[in-house]
């Protein structure tokens, strides 16, 4: 019992870990005005850091699943240590419970479940999770130009693409699919049960965010926490 507490407690902390934060830091941002770390580092930094600090988030999604694994601890727990894993990099305690999306280690958490458990039918959920990323990254090349400057050097410029929503609403229909395509799996029942509370506080995070700001402006409105729920942020019209 003492072990699967730890467990759960360590992914949590593990998760909390601000690798991706103190990478943008050393890089000059200013991490209070940046909404997605990841997508900050990769437009005004280089894409170098910006996958660096995907994939050591990523690996936080699955580092601690093996480790309760390895250790024989119960699946319970070790499904459980994977969600709140997604919840401290969501919820850190260093910087006043703000994180990030919780995203990558979530993907991570799916990915590393399903194999280990044999809960194969939730690797549909990577079809979503890979179309989202693939359509932002096409259209955002698409939509990036240069310019030259008047000293010789040239600066590229990405305007925003609806398409770009693609990848939020991907890893929402994916996060969905996890649990719903599980329970057909021959695996436990236990690790359905995880991926439906990962999508239960993949969804608060998204409806919660700054809510506070919001508030106080007035903007709580349907059409916002539908935005929100669907594309995790708010859109312009």
């Amino acid at each position: 019992m003492l072990a699967e507490i730890i467990l759960i407690g360590g992914g949590y902390l593990f998760g909390s870990l601000p690798f991706s934060v103190a990478l943008a830091r050393l890089s000059g941002l200013d991490i209070s005005q940046e909404k997605d770390l990841h997508t900050a580092l990769w437009h005004q930094t280089s894409k170098k850091s910006a996958i660096l600090a995907g994939a050591v988030d990523f690996f936080k999604g699955v580092i601690v699943i093996l480790i309760g694994s390895g250790l024989g601890i119960s699946s319970t727990a070790v499904a459980f240590s994977g969600v709140t894993t997604v919840a401290g990099q969501m919820w850190p305690p260093p910087y006043g419970g703000h994180g990030e999306k919780g995203n990558a280690p979530g993907v991570a958490v799916v990915m590393t479940l399903s194999l280990l458990y044999g809960v194969y039918w939730a690797l549909l959920s990577l079809i979503f999770f890979a179309t989202g990323a693939a359509l932002k990254y096409y259209y955002e090349r698409r939509s990036t130009t240069s310019h030259e400057t008047k000293d010789g050097d040239t600066k590229s410029y990405t305007s925003d693409h609806p398409m770009a929503l693609s990848l939020p609403l991907g890893m929402l229909l994916g996060f969905i699919v996890a649990p719903a395509a599980s329970w057909h799996s021959k695996g436990l029942t236990i690790i359905a049960q995880a991926f439906l509370a990962l999508l239960i506080i993949i969804v608060v995070r998204r409806l919660t965010a700054d809510l506070k700001a919001d508030l106080k402006k007035g903007n709580v409105t349907m059409r916002m926490l539908i935005d929100r729920f669907l594309f995790d942020q708010l859109l312009e019209r």
